[in-house]
């Protein structure tokens, strides 16, 4: 027999709120989410804007906006930017799908730069062919090694991957100086590699130099959402992520996954390094990666690694980043912290709207005796 006292007792005992995940929204539900929560974020900008600046906000995201469409420089310039965050992003996306934290993506992208400038300054008489596959060859290899190097120790002595890789992007700031150093000689700073030969230079393409780097992204755009939802590795890096015992259990050499997996990401994030510098920068510093390897952790997370995704994230993400910059220009009143905030709180809305479609929010209902 069911004791009333002891039900009233046990339901004013459960907290005022509880935080449940839900289940699988609809897709044109979880973006409406997103839609909403950008469309909050630019109002609570616009009442910062008006009372910090006495500005009138429309014109303030009317510059924003120039920041990445004023002209077709601009928005060439921007796509630029999209695919090298996107290509670190889908660098990212196997080896955290395996639930392995690289947070090496800016030492494995700076690896890779370093290796495409030592081909360029000492290849240099190379034929162009053999001078760009040699290229191509020494930035895989060398982003490769700075992700197989962590995946080894995790996969024999399961090591902390999340501070080993965070400490080998130190280790590469520190290799980029040491040979930067020695090729700048006396001079104040080490300047473009083969100014008079152009030797290593990607060719211009519709005009632009870069023009390749955007190209070669997109390809690994489509190759990694293929290979992560229709090849066996991708299922076996998603089974592993799910979890290491039912990997062992259904056969697979979690090991060997671990490690392929993260000479893969290493290889990409070496790839994005020779795009930089043979593409976009032509020299290597330790400001070629930028901080994008740590900014495509939230494109990578944000987009559950589709690849597709990853490419529209990243385009709003360089987006703010320019009209942050514009608009910072473009207003005395408006200094970079005050643009960066402005961008911090657009991004601090699209990254909560994520807990909104992950989990939902319970409130306890009141039982009788509480509503007496």
């Amino acid at each position: 027999m069911n004791n009333p006292s002891v039900s009233v007792r046990h339901s004013s005992s459960e907290p005022l709120l509880r935080i449940a995940r839900r289940d699988a929204l609809p897709l044109w539900r979880s973006w409406s989410i997103r839609v909403i929560s950008v469309v909050c974020a630019l109002i609570v900008n616009a009442i910062f804007i008006y009372f910090v600046t006495d500005l009138n906000p429309v014109q303030v995201y009317s510059v924003m906006f120039k920041g990445s469409f004023k002209s077709v420089y601009k928005f060439i310039c921007t796509l630029r930017d999209t695919t090298f965050l996107l290509g670190i992003g889908i660098a990212l996306a196997p080896a955290f799908k395996m639930r392995f934290w690289n947070i090496g993506a800016e030492g494995q992208v700076l690896m890779g730069g370093l290796a495409t400038a030592i081909v360029m300054i000492y290849c240099a008489d190379f034929p162009t062919w053999l001078l760009f596959l040699t290229m191509i060859i020494a930035s895989m290899a060398a982003g490769a090694l700075w992700g197989l190097i962590p995946a080894l120790f995790k996969a024999k002595w399961n090591t902390n991957e999340t501070l080993f890789t965070l400490m080998m992007n130190y280790v590469a700031i520190n290799l980029v100086l040491c040979f930067t150093n020695l090729w700048r000689g006396s001079k104040s700073s080490m300047g473009t590699i083969n100014v008079a030969t152009k030797a290593g230079w990607f060719p211009e393409l519709f005009g632009y130099r870069f023009s390749l780097n955007i190209i070669i992204i997109l390809a690994f755009t489509v190759l990694m959402f293929i290979y992560l939802k229709y090849s066996k590795h991708g299922y076996e890096i998603a089974v592993v992520g799910e979890s290491q015992n039912t990997a062992k259990y259904a056969g697979i050499n979690v090991k060997k996954v671990i490690i392929r997996t993260m000479i893969i990401s290493g290889a990409i994030c070496g790839i994005c390094g020779f795009i930089t510098v043979a593409g976009r920068d032509q020299t290597i510093s330790t400001a070629t990666s930028g901080g994008y390897g740590f900014t495509a952790i939230i494109v990578a997370w944000l987009a559950k690694f589709n690849t597709f995704y990853m490419a529209l994230i990243s385009f709003v993400l360089i987006f703010l980043e320019n009209g942050a910059a514009q608009i910072a220009s473009a207003y005395a009143s408006l200094n970079d912290y005050a643009a960066s905030i402005i961008t911090g709180i657009i991004l601090f809305f699209i990254l909560g709207s994520e807990f909104f479609i992950n989990y939902k929010l319970i409130f306890r209902t009141k039982t009788a005796k509480e509503a007496k």
